[in-house]
């Protein structure tokens, strides 16, 4: 078709001479007047014409790029025909030029050497001249249809390279998804438009349990078998929903695959419709993958979240919200609940002489013990170190109070054995209802707490019931009033150091004793003694902040105390709380200060209570060891007010052992008293530590304190407290 048309164009430019340009012609010869011939004839036939002379003027001109077809004379006089033939047929920028030669010679061997070197055609002078043009456009014709033809072959192989190259790339991504597909860690199931199998790959065998060849062909339900994990009831299956709404679909939630052994996996999946090119639904694929791990990871994180690793129980998170649960219930109907508040006795004493390891242990039995000993819809939590919770649901404040008087019994009846040693377990219990009054979570723990102190307040192995007319509650909310006091007294130095004559009574020394006292002022001025401030500042945490005001304060002036008649050379005693031997930085902070103040070690004595020592045994070895080092001196306040363990006595460094005041002030008269401070003073001596005893208020008990071998005295008929007036 295309062939016949460009003919039918030749023909007509043929034809017509009119007609415009068709076609760019070198014309080569020497005779002028050929030349001027076949120039005129052409042009008027709508050729462009140029010409030459020579064979070499015509090599040079055949180099344009606009030269169609070449008339070529043979006789030349530089060249002949045949040779610029021959050269314009082996340069490859004018080899597809057509030559006509055009030549009076007419012999055939003249012909056939023309067209040996690449010639078209032959015309011989003289030369008509419409065979001459018919010729020309035959000629540009044939070579126009072949540069088409080459156009179209090239086009022809681009396709067939860009099919080849296309026929590749589909068969590489078709290798490449096969081998993803038989490589990825995920199951991936298709089916047909039916729901019907067509393909699994390795890791939908292994989960499912069948053989792809075996699936092949079957309905997905009957390899794909997956139910709830709570309810065991079977699950819609994705792919039939993906094949009816024409979407993606997700596996519901907790969804369990049963592999054709009986074997379970938690799975996540998600479901689509494959669709052709026109949009047509022609199968779908499912892809899925074992979430088993994870899964139970997710679930062992989130009961770690609400749960005590120890021993099991709900911790403060998970009891809390409980709580929160509870009180709600509360509010709009006439259902009661009750918070018991749960605080060990003599935990401490467990843990520092027999070890963390032990005190875990008794953590673990005695949540055994208190699961046996509550109902089963109650909810038992341990709240953090020996403290533990207890939510009675739908039960009465009355009966709640029972539970927690058997709970406490059963403690106590309790003997944690550990290493050969046996020791009783107390535990102190405070209870408060969950009533329609309850505001908020913070009010009924705060309530509770508030309870179990006062239950420890009355000495310890107690149970407490809240109300608000509790008159041990209403100290304990006297205290937390003195917590804003002394919170101010500390930003605005409203404390104030006095001293105490501590005297020898048995020998003459020649150091002075004192012990360094602590008073606060109140807004009015006023002195606030240590028993109104003291317990509140211990209890809500402000103690070790004002153990470092009277250290720094103190010692900041120690070399200013030579001014004063008494305060000269001596060896002065200063209080440190349990909570302050607890605590490192304190031990440091402590440390550094007498380097700072070039304070002489071992000019200061510190005095802790024997209760407080025993609570935190280890503690206050390691902070006596560590200050003994430097140089400095122990006394051991109020013994035998606590438990008069001499076996902590013989592992605590101290020097001095005080007799506590309530058995040296009935000495006199009271010989239950008389041989308790014998003994204490005996067995004091016998570990070459020196006694002193408090609450020394006349003379009669001073001299009997000097028959039973007491080697120093304090109180009132010794000396009363006097404040230091440093000297600035």
């Amino acid at each position: 078709m295309e062939i016949s048309r460009i003919v039918d164009r030749t023909r007509d430019r043929v034809s017509d001479p009119g007609t415009n340009y068709r076609g760019n012609i070198l014309i080569v010869d020497d005779l002028p007047e050929n030349l001027r011939l076949l120039s005129r004839t052409l042009n008027a036939h709508g050729y462009k014409v140029r010409s030459a002379t020579t064979g070499a003027m015509a090599i040079r001109a055949a180099q344009s790029r606009w030269t169609e077809l070449i008339l070529l004379d043979i006789k030349l006089p530089d060249l002949d025909g045949y040779e610029v033939c021959k050269q314009l047929k082996s340069d490859d920028k004018t080899a597809g030029i057509p030559i006509i030669f055009l030549s009076v010679l007419n012999e055939t061997f003249n012909k056939v050497q023309g067209f040996a070197v690449g010639g078209v055609d032959y015309i011989a002078k003289p030369f008509q001249v419409e065979e001459v043009l018919a010729r020309v456009e035959t000629h540009l014709t044939i070579r126009r249809l072949q540069q088409s033809l080459q156009k179209q072959n090239l086009l022809l192989l681009r396709e067939i390279e860009e099919r080849e190259r296309l026929e590749e790339s589909l068969f590489a991504e078709k290798e490449l998804a096969q081998v993803t597909l038989q490589s990825i860690g995920d199951a991936v199931i298709t089916t047909d438009a039916q729901g019907n199998v067509r393909y699994f790959n390795p890791i939908a065998e292994q989960l499912t349990g069948w053989k792809a060849h075996e699936a092949k062909g079957l309905p997905l339900s009957t390899v794909f078998v997956i139910v709830n994990e709570v309810t065991r009831k079977p699950v819609e299956n994705p792919i039939s929903k993906a094949l009816l709404e024409n979407r993606i679909v997700g596996l519901a939630n907790h969804t369990i695959l049963v592999a054709r052994d009986g074997t379970e996996y938690a799975v996540e999946d998600s479901a689509a419709p494959i669709r052709d090119r026109e949009g047509q639904i022609i199968g779908a694929v499912i892809v899925f993958h074992d979430v088993t791990e994870s899964r139970n990871l997710a679930s062992q994180i989130s009961w770690e979240a609400t749960h005590d690793a120890l021993t099991g129980l709900i911790n403060r998170r998970g009891f809390e919200q409980q709580l929160i649960e509870a009180i709600a219930s509360v509010q709009d109907s006439n259902q009661q609940h009750a918070l018991c508040y749960l605080d060990l006795d003599q935990f401490k004493v467990v843990n520092d002489t027999a070890g963390h390891i032990a005190g875990d242990e008794l953590l673990r039995q005695i949540t055994t013990l208190l699961q046996k000993g509550v109902r089963a819809n109650d909810a038992l939590a341990r709240l953090g170190g020996d403290e533990f919770g207890l939510l009675l649901t739908q039960c009465p404040l009355s009966q709640a109070a029972k539970i927690a008087e058997q709970l406490k019994d059963l403690v106590h009846q309790f003997r944690f054995i550990w290493n050969g040693k046996t020791f009783i377990i107390g535990v102190s219990i405070g209870v408060v209802a969950i009533d329609q009054t309850s505001q908020d979570l913070m009010e009924v723990l705060g309530a509770a707490d508030a309870a179990c102190y006062a239950a420890k307040a009355r000495g310890r192995n107690c149970v407490h019931v809240y109300s608000l007319d509790d008159s041990e509650l209403i100290r304990q909310r006297g205290e937390r009033l003195a917590v804003s006091q002394i919170s101010r007294a500390l930003e605005t130095n409203r404390f104030c150091l006095y001293y105490q004559k501590i005297v020898s009574i048995t020998s003459n020394q020649s150091v002075e004793h004192y012990e360094i006292l602590l008073r606060m002022l109140d807004k009015n001025g006023e002195i606030v003694a240590p028993n109104e401030f003291i317990p509140a500042a211990e209890r809500y945490g402000l103690i070790t902040e004002i153990d470092c005001w009277v250290i720094e304060t103190f010692f900041s002036n120690y070399h200013n105390l030579s001014g004063q008649q008494v305060l000269t050379n001596g060896l002065y005693t200063i209080n440190i709380s349990g909570a302050s031997i607890s605590n490192n930085q304190f031990m440091r902070f402590l440390i550094e200060q007498f380097p700072r103040y070039q304070v002489p070690p071992q000019s200061i004595c510190f005095e802790i209570t024997e209760t407080a020592a025993i609570a935190n045994f280890e503690q206050a070895r390691n902070f006596m060891s560590e200050l003994k080092k430097i140089g400095c001196r122990f006394a051991l306040d109020d013994f035998g007010s606590g438990l008069s363990s001499f076996a902590y006595l013989i592992n605590l460094p101290v020097d001095y052992l005080k007799i506590d005041g309530t058995f040296v002030k009935n000495i006199s008269h009271n010989l239950i008293s008389q041989a308790l401070v014998e003994g204490f003073n005996d067995i004091a001596h016998a570990m070459n530590l020196e006694t002193i005893a408090e609450f020394v208020e006349n003379e009669t008990i001073l001299e009997k304190l000097r028959e039973i071998g007491v080697d120093y005295a304090q109180g009132y008929g010794i000396a009363r407290p006097v404040p230091i007036n440093f000297n600035r």
